[in-house]
């Protein structure tokens, strides 16, 4: 018959050894440029901008 003493001992050390070897993950992101999307939206407002000056001064250009 095993000694139910022992039989705790080699569990609980299973135990903790198996939580000790427990990975790391580590999620690293990388910063996300914008600057197309800001230059897109500038030349539409420019553009509706200029469409509008010339609908008001049309002998402009």
């Amino acid at each position: 018959m095993k000694n139910p003493v022992r039989t705790v001992f080699y569990a609980a050390a299973c135990a903790i050894a198996l939580c000790a070897c427990t990975p790391t993950i580590r999620i690293e992101v990388a910063p996300i440029n914008i600057y197309a999307k800001l230059d897109a939206d500038v030349r539409v407002r420019l553009d509706k901008e200029v469409q509008s000056a010339v609908q008001q001064n049309p002998n402009l250009f």
